[in-house]
């Protein structure tokens, strides 16, 4: 993580060395936009963090922890992440969470990509623009990815095999 911020400063540098009022407007734009989402985003990771606070760990664990079956475990995560409705700037810190509690790499990538690409809760909102055939067509393709990347992270992080 640390070697992303370095990038991240060193190029702010380089952009600021190259046009130094486009860098301060930019900066000025993600500051405000920052700002924007900042209440929201921390409603969420309070209430998230207090949820988690009452669910016992050994329910986390017993559930999709380290000492259930990982292919169980990873089914129960997609169908969650299939239903849950969230955006990514909350999943991801979640997902940190999660992993600090034991949960597998494997499981929490099966999670978050279906959170992101299977969309259980916008099916009607879906269904209306392009029609029931596509969108479970769509749904059932983004879950069979959403596995398979899955698969490859728990094979990546030694999870399987």
């Amino acid at each position: 993580m640390i070697f992303l911020y370095v990038i991240t400063f060193s190029l702010l540098i380089l952009s600021f060395i190259f046009d130094r009022k486009k860098t301060i407007k930019a900066l000025k734009i993600a500051l405000k936009r920052f700002l924007k989402i900042l209440p929201a985003l921390l409603d969420v990771v309070i209430i998230i963090s207090v949820i988690l606070y009452l669910v016992p760990n050994s329910l986390i664990s017993k559930s999709v922890g380290k000492g259930k079956n990982k292919f169980i475990s990873l089914f129960i995560a997609a169908l969650v992440g299939s239903i849950t409705l969230m955006p990514g700037f909350v999943a991801f810190p979640l997902c940190g969470i999660l992993l600090k509690k034991g949960v597998p790499y494997m499981v929490l990538s099966g999670f978050t990509t279906t959170l992101m690409m299977v969309g259980f809760i916008t099916f009607p909102l879906e269904k209306k623009f392009f029609g029931t055939k596509v969108t479970i067509i769509r749904n059932v393709i983004s879950f069979f990815i959403a596995l398979t990347v899955a698969f490859v992270t728990g094979i990546f992080f030694g999870e399987i095999f």
